[in-house]
């Protein structure tokens, strides 16, 4: 069927690279060298107001607000300097994907981004402007969970241009997709996408469920644990809630896995929970992180306690997944070009999703603050799980009135650009001396936070609490007069008679 787009677009090819922003690239764990493509079917190609559609028995439909160039005049083994004067114009994109058939077709993406309807694009084009001046905005049900500028790209719009023109030849009407950055997770049907490139106007489109059955010949869905985890954009700890397709009319698919739970308390219009399996969370909260400390160790761990830091909540109990950012040392002209605005301090804060905990970087500096009371209030209504930095906090009497753990170094009244310069987000930092990945879990009591790697969080959650319950033991037989010998650790005969005690309990 041949249908007409608004813009006139009628593109030989659609040409889309994997990874192109820095932000993406420290989400994803990995920075390519060159870019590398994939090529969309020219059927994917939508516009404004027109629904995507999630295909039956899928999950993991994900967005990926970014910005297109539509090529004017042909482009054959162009140089990187005269690239740019083969581009007609600019204008926002969406390379919508379903993660449930990322199996079929590993790096062409054939079947989880070639879907009719996968690549809206629109509405205006943008023609006489700077690339290096461009900016893009994604958001989901009005909540901004994208942002981008084109300083950010790993590799320039003349850059992929020339690379592309060396080996096949760029026709007019082609567009090229130019790379997402961080915050791509998934949506559902009801949930309203909208892309912006600030001059092109909003691109939107609703997500809608199937409404036909998938027919039962070839790749059929199928999603595990690292698909998810690549899905919704950061390491989890655990799989999404899915409903059981006997009753769940939007269409997911699952077997129905243990329910879950948020790790943070989420504000109204945040994007979707970033969700913790809630016998891990409970189990986590439940102990204290010296019995966390001693699991670690147990396993390898010794470098896991961030040291320096104090709870401005010395009552409440942290549980989350690290959210990173880190600061550099102030330098004036440096500060003065990414110190002001929509800085990486205030862009991540606006980026945290529920059940995070931001992980700030301040290199044990103490002369200067690195966040306040407003941008804590933010974060807690993001649904943040907590705050961690190893530098100074402002407007640290204000907190006592926040429900939001936070645990700093030193009271500072002084702005972070005293001392520091907001460099970048979702990146390995180091806090209080220890490393801390995006995506770790991190937990905190009264005395402190230690650091969890990921793929240990469930099994030190289960033993921490097999380990405090034996010491709950050991405590009432010490209470009673027992001397420790044999005791604390129990032989084998306290051994039995703690297995007598738990199963009187």
């Amino acid at each position: 069927m041949t249908v007409v787009h608004p813009l006139g677009l009628a593109p030989g090819k659609i040409v889309a690279v994997h990874l192109n922003y820095r932000s993406r690239a420290a989400e994803r764990g990995r920075s390519p060298a060159v870019p590398s493509y994939f090529l969309k079917p020219t059927s994917s190609l939508s516009w404004t107001g027109r629904p995507v559609v999630r295909p039956d028995r899928c999950e993991l439909l994900a967005f990926e607000g970014e910005i297109a160039i539509v090529i004017g005049a042909a482009a054959h083994r162009v140089p990187p300097e005269r690239a740019l004067e083969h581009v007609a114009g600019y204008t926002a994109a969406n390379d919508f994907g379903v993660y449930d058939f990322k199996h079929a077709d590993l790096g062409s993406n054939l079947r989880a981004k070639g879907q009719d309807g996968f690549t809206p694009v629109g509405p205006e084009l943008l023609t006489g402007v700077k690339p290096a001046d461009l900016r893009l905005r994604t958001y989901v049900n009005g909540e901004l969970v994208q942002r981008g500028d084109t300083g950010e790209l790993l590799f320039g719009f003349d850059v992929l241009i020339a690379d592309l023109s060396r080996l096949m030849t760029l026709d007019p009407g082609d567009i090229v997709l130019t790379g997402t950055p961080a915050g791509s997770t998934v949506v559902r049907p009801g949930d309203v996408v909208e892309v912006e490139l600030e001059g092109a106007g909003r691109l939107r489109n609703e997500i809608v469920a199937a409404r036909t059955p998938l027919p039962p010949w070839g790749v059929q869905p199928h999603i595990d644990a690292a698909t998810r985890t690549a899905a919704y954009g950061s390491p989890r700890i655990s799989q999404q809630t899915t409903k059981n397709p006997e009753t769940d009319s939007s269409g997911t698919t699952g077997a129905g896995v243990t329910e879950v739970v948020t790790a943070g308390a989420a504000g109204a219009g945040v994007a979707e929970p970033y969700r913790m399996d809630v016998e891990v969370v409970a189990a986590l909260k439940s102990v204290s992180t010296a019995t966390l400390s001693a699991q670690l160790r147990k396993r390898g761990i010794d470098h896991h306690f961030i040291e320096g830091v104090r709870p401005t909540r010395p009552d409440l109990r942290m549980v989350g997944v690290a959210r990173t950012l880190r600061y550099l040392p102030l330098r004036e002209d440096v500060f003065a070009e990414r110190g002001g605005g929509m800085n990486a301090q205030k862009r991540t804060v606006e980026e945290i999703r529920p059940g995070e905990v931001l992980v700030i970087e301040a290199r044990g500096e103490h002369g200067a603050g690195t966040l306040g009371d407003i941008l804590a209030l933010r974060a807690l209504r993001r649904g943040a799980a907590g705050v961690v930095t190893d530098g100074g906090l402002r407007d640290s009497p204000s907190f006592a009135g926040l429900d939001l753990p936070a645990y700093f170094a030193v009271p500072h009244a002084a702005v972070l650009g005293r001392r520091h310069v907001p460099m970048d987000s979702q990146l390995p930092v180091a806090c209080g001396g220890v490393l801390v990945m995006p995506g770790d879990v991190l937990a905190g009591d009264a005395e402190g936070v230690v650091v969890i790697p990921p793929a240990l969080a469930a099994e030190v959650a289960r033993d921490a609490v097999r380990q405090e319950d034996e010491e709950r033991f050991i405590c009432e037989r010490v209470g009673e007069g027992a001397s420790v010998d044999g005791l604390y650790p129990m032989n084998q005969t306290w051994r039995a008679e703690y297995q007598r005690w738990r199963a009187t309990r």
